[in-house]
């Protein structure tokens, strides 16, 4: 049943006051390998159709993955099912009506285009260069095309149509084991040569690690390292939790917040990165600024919120922080002495209302003094505020795409806290 087929068959058939449906299709195609063989390809379409409804205040909701009209009679049964024995919703809000959305490009041509066969071929090679310097590759070949589509009873029709492409690779040779990955909308920069290089350098430098304690130290947060901290702080940005005093956000709207050198923008100017054209509520994505040159101009709210606090509602729809022009080279001279961080993971909230994280480092830590990288020490666990952090932030080097919905620069942090040291 095609997408008008479904708007139509739901419209028809339900007895709801007021409802919105999400419908979201997956072609994707995934190129598994472990330790230099190819283990398995993933191939297919996935549908998923969720309906959201309800008899005044109260609301109901259910999803399907199939689209054949038995599966349509039970998304709206259960749907209203629900509805009917839930408790009405204080919080209930009516579907969003017709809306301007931005125009977006979320496809890369090269992407659509791009063949398994070819997919097979760029792991195979991957593999090839890993048995030439006698070493394990592990990883993934993905794309994905993906259509979304929103419409509600009150008039709300929205589509989106996006790709992604990505290509990870893990190297373990001897005890040292790294990673690198691409993520991107567009699959025609990637070069395998140049991602291969980058992770057999990282896999050279972590040679003849040394044995580091936990200090609070100078850091060269990488792109992928900084975009994983900042994550967490947007979620934290919360303006309803904010404003009930639940986070260190909380009467900081408009304020000098955070450091200087650090801005955060949801863009609809940077071609290489993805923008959904609206939100999960129905509302059209726009430029916005959440953090400018350290003042906190706005924060993430949703619709019922917003009302109740007379704000215009906001969603963060990707992410854009604007660098410099300082190399790691000339971080490095900045410092006495510090890492370099490649990647963060485990990453879990500490302390919610004062903004605290703990974490760990992946793929490889570098010391350097004086100017130089010296060695490869042990991965760290850390317990760092990230909005303190900006504070402290000496030089933004360049921007970098790291994910098909970021942008993010090198960042040289002083005093990042490092609380222990992690066998993993």
């Amino acid at each position: 049943m095609k997408i008008k087929d479904i708007e139509k068959y739901i419209r028809k058939h339900t007895n709801a006051d007021d409802f919105s449906c999400s419908i979201s299709e997956d072609e994707s195609h995934e190129t598994r390998f472990a330790q230099n063989s190819i283990t398995q390809h993933i191939a297919g379409p996935k549908l998923d159709i969720y309906l959201e409804l309800s008899f005044g205040e109260k609301s109901g909701s259910c999803s399907v993955n199939q689209a054949d009209e038995a599966s349509l009679d039970f998304l709206i049964k259960t749907a209203e099912d629900i509805a009917c024995l839930a408790p009405a919703d204080p919080e209930h809000m009516p579907s969003t009506g017709p809306a301007k959305l931005p125009e977006v490009q979320n496809c890369a041509e090269a992407t659509m285009k791009l063949k398994p066969k070819a997919m097979v071929e760029i792991v195979q090679k991957s593999i090839d260069k890993a048995i030439a310097m006698d070493a394990l590759v592990s990883g993934m070949c993905e794309k994905h095309l993906m259509k979304n589509w929103k419409f509600s009873k009150n008039g709300f029709e929205g589509c989106n149509e996006s790709t992604s492409f990505g290509h990870s690779m893990t190297l373990k040779k001897g005890e040292v084991e790294t990673k690198v990955s691409y993520e991107a909308k567009d699959y025609a920069p990637f070069d395998l040569d140049t991602e291969f290089a980058r992770l057999q350098a990282q896999a050279e430098a972590l040679a003849g690690m040394q044995s580091f304690e936990a200090q609070k130290i100078a850091v060269i947060l990488r792109p992928e390292a900084l975009q994983e901290l900042i994550w967490y702080l947007t979620w934290m940005m919360n303006r309803r939790q904010s404003d009930e005093g639940f986070t260190a956000f909380t009467g900081q709207l408009g304020k000098k917040f955070m450091g200087d050198k650090f801005s955060l923008y949801s863009t609809l100017k940077q071609p290489t990165i993805s923008a959904f054209p609206f939100s999960s509520e129905g509302l059209p994505s726009q430029e916005t600024a959440w953090v400018k040159n350290g003042v906190l101009k706005n924060m993430p709210v949703n619709r019922y919120w917003a009302q109740k606090v007379g704000c215009e509602p906001q969603h963060i729809f990707n992410m854009y922080i604007p660098g410099g022009k300082i190399s790691e080279e000339e971080m490095m001279k900045m410092v006495p002495r510090g890492l370099i961080i490649n990647r963060f993971w485990y990453i879990r909230t500490v302390d919610m209302k004062a903004g605290e994280l703990t974490g760990m480092t992946r793929d490889g830590v570098l010391y350097f003094e004086g100017g130089k990288v010296k060695h490869a020490v042990n991965n760290l666990r850390f317990n760092e505020i990230p909005h303190d952090m900006t504070r402290r932030i000496l030089a933004l080097g360049k921007e970098k795409l790291v994910s098909p919905a970021s942008i993010v620069p090198t960042a040289l942090v002083d005093g990042f806290n490092f609380v222990d040291k992690t066998s993993f």
